[in-house]
Formats: structure tokens, C-alpha cells, sequence
């Protein structure tokens, strides 16, 4: 359950009076945060962030002349004006706790940030998600990403209870790994050779990491006692459109990576937001199609999925993305990252305030 909740009286007559204000792909200008600390008497809401290079960020912050830069846009183009203040420095969320963990598969640690929400370094879609949640959030907010680039859902990042499965390609029949198996794919009818890595072994080192962070909660968001995972983002899908194999069973396993994450962090009401690649674009084929449609099918809006309405959304990134691809971290542009973290934001938002109609 989702606690201290902000602004719900006017957001529902806001909604009640115009319904068509607000959608999916739509934001709330967000007010200059007040600097002010959250309400410590409440549990953390943590948010817990998954995926690959996308969710990873590459968003260049300067240099102020170049188009695309987080400087440029906000201090030549007047975006996103809530990420500076009068002084044109950075702004700081003292509500909002920014923690980021990585590793390769289930080997060691590499800590990233451990700070308040500001900007530093290059961004990913944290800092329009972790703004929007602060806003309309009284109690804290952790926003704890915990994954690397490079990863497919199809087979490093492939959560526990996943089948193994046969699929044809190119008039071959192969074997699939399910969970833990190895290798990624053998010929149908042969002995396969395992190699040292398992099918869901990054997932296996993601979720680790990130429950190391829960269990040291205090070190990692000053003065918690207590924390609830209220939600999970998902930003991910490039290596999965280059296996025929690994796309055609994106929509299925996306399901069970749904499930699994509320399993595994014992939150059954746990909200979870995805967004689809920003390159590619509705009534597209191939395996981009196939994964774009799985993910689009999961949104509890689209009926296919009756026990997602109201817990599941998708962001449908490519109406917000600036140019590029997923494979060239769409050229760095912050703009992308920005509009994308601020729909993924909003649509969590709106998640909640379901709730509470």
C-alpha cells in the first residue's frame, strides 16, 4: 500500500472535471522541488529500477552549446525548468534517495550513486521518474537501479520458473534454455555444452544487489527504518531484437518477469511501468515488432492481461525519443532520457492514483 500520497483531493477533481487532461504519454509540469526532507515516520517507497543500457542512462549533461546536452535543454531551450534554481545550479530533491548498484551476472558489486536525487555524471530515465515521485509522494522515495548493459530477457536476464522451449530458425530447430540452463540454445536432439554463463544468472546478480541495498537500508537512505517496494521500471528489449528466438518469446516471458519480481520482493501489490525502445515505432515488423507488441500487450489498459489493469502500464517511448537508437544510446541525447523517465514517472503516478478513485 502506497503511503502519504500528495495533492489527491485536486487531483481527482482535476480528473473528474476534465478526464482528457492527463493520459499515458502526458505529463504534470512539475513545481521546483521545496528542499524540504520527506515525512521519516512513513516506510521508503522504493522503486526499484531494471533493465539494460537504456535504463542504464547515457544522457550528456553539457557542454551548454551542444543540442541534446541536459544543459542545453534546460538552460538554452527553458525544458525541464524544476532541475535548476534561480541561481542556475542543479536543484536537489532531499526527499528522493538516488542509489545505483551493477554487476556482471552474479559476480561482485560496483556501487554507483548512493546520494539525493540531483544531477551528476550522465542520466538515464531516474531523474524525470524519481521528480515525479517526489512530487506527488509525502513519504520517502528510493529509486534503487540495480542493472547493466547488454542483457536480453530472453537469456541473461531470464527470471527463475522460466520453461525452456523449441523454436525454428532458418529451418533449424533449436532448444532454448530455461532458467539456469546453459548454453542460450542447442540444436534440437544434441547433447547441449554448457558454458559459464546460465540462463537468468544477471537476473539472479540484479536482484541481489538490489536486496543487499534493502537489507542495509539505513546506509543507503539516512535515518529509514523501515522500506515497502511499491513499484518496479522496466526499460529494456535491444538485445533481445537481435535473436528471432528470444523476441518471438519477449511477450511471455515479460509476463513472468511481472510476476516473479512481486515474488521475489514479497510485493503482490507492487506497480510496475515498462517502456518500449524509442526507435521503434507501432506497425513495425520484424523482432523490434514482436517485442514492441509484447510490451504494449502487457499495459493493463490493452485487456489482454485482465489481472494487470491498474498495475501494469507501457510507455510508448517513440513519440518522445529524440532521434537515434537503442544500440547507440540514441546519441546520448538527455532530451530522450528526460521525456522518457518523465512519462515512465507520470504513468507510475497514475497507477497510484487509481487506487484512490
Amino acid at each position: 500500500m502506497l503511503h502519504g500520497f500528495k495533492y489527491l483531493p485536486l487531483i481527482i477533481s482535476i480528473l473528474v472535471l476534465a478526464p482528457s487532461l492527463l493520459s499515458a504519454q502526458e505529463t504534470t509540469v512539475l513545481p521546483d522541488p521545496d528542499g524540504q526532507p520527506a515525512d521519516m515516520e512513513q516506510p521508503v517507497q522504493v522503486y526499484i529500477l531494471l533493465g539494460q543500457s537504456n535504463m542504464l542512462g547515457f544522457g550528456k549533461i553539457g557542454p551548454l552549446d551542444k543540442e541534446g546536452s541536459l544543459e542545453h535543454a534546460v538552460k538554452k531551450n527553458d525544458l525541464y525548468p524544476y532541475l535548476i534554481d534561480d541561481d542556475g545550479n542543479w536543484t536537489t530533491r532531499n526527499d528522493v534517495r538516488n542509489v545505483r548498484v551493477m554487476g556482471s551476472g552474479t559476480g561482485g558489486t560496483k556501487r554507483g550513486q548512493n546520494e539525493w536525487l540531483t544531477i551528476k555524471g550522465k542520466i538515464g530515465p531516474e531523474v524525470g521518474i524519481g521528480h515525479h515521485l517526489g512530487n506527488h509522494i509525502e513519504a520517502p522515495v528510493m529509486i534503487l537501479k540495480s542493472c547493466i548493459g547488454n542483457r536480453s530477457l530472453g537469456w541473461d536476464l531470464l527470471p527463475p520458473g522460466s520453461p525452456a522451449f523449441e523454436f525454428e530458425d532458418k529451418d533449424t530447430l533449436w532448444q532454448y534454455a530455461g532458467y539456469k540452463q546453459s548454453p542460450d540454445r542447442w540444436k534440437k536432439g544434441t547433447q547441449p555444452e554448457p558454458i559459464k554463463w546460465y540462463a537468468g544468472m544477471q537476473y539472479d546478480g540484479d536482484i541481489a544487489r538490489a536486496k543487499a541495498v534493502l537489507e542495509d537500508l539505513n546506509a543507503h537512505y539516512p535515518d529509514a527504518k523501515q522500506y515497502e517496494v511499491a513499484g518496479f521500471f522496466w526499460w529494456q528489449g535491444d538485445k533481445d531484437r537481435y535473436n528471432a528466438g528470444h523476441a518471438d518469446r519477449y511477450e511471455q516471458n515479460l509476463v513472468h518477469l511481472i510476476k516473479q519480481l512481486r515474488k521475489d520482493f514479497d510485493a503482490p501489490d507492487a506497480k510496475f511501468v515498462c517502456a518500449t525502445l524509442g526507435q521503434t515505432k507501432k506497425g513495425d515488423e520484424g523482432n523490434e515488432g514482436l517485442i514492441l507488441n509484447a510490451q504494449l500487450a502487457v499495459d493493463g489498459k490493452s485487456g489482454k492481461y485482465p489481472e494487470f489493469a491498474g498495475d501494469v502500464a507501457t510507455v510508448y517511448s517513440h513519440p518522445l525519443s529524440k532521434g537515434g537508437g537503442s544500440n547507440s544510446h540514441y546519441g546520448g541525447n538527455a532530451e530522450t532520457y528526460m521525456n522518457i523517465g518523465e512519462a515512465m514517472g507520470q504513468a507510475m503516478v497514475d497507477l497510484h492514483q487509481a487506487d484512490h478513485d
